[in-house]
């Protein structure tokens, strides 16, 4: 398993619940297509999961 997931917003939060916009917002992806580097940890791979509809993840 690789230490780090590199997670790209793929789709607008737009039409989205509330939830999952703070899910994006606490991934820190704010605008489509901006990518971040966070450690692969049990609590970021449940939040990637809530918006895997919405996310590219690449480890």
């Amino acid at each position: 398993m690789s230490a780090e997931l590199k997670i790209t917003l793929v789709r607008s939060h737009i039409g989205t619940t509330s939830k999952q916009r703070a899910v994006l917002n606490g991934l820190g992806l704010t605008k489509v297509n901006k990518t971040v580097v966070l450690k692969n940890t049990p609590e970021i791979v449940g939040m990637v999961q809530k918006v895997a509809h919405m996310v590219k993840v690449v480890e």
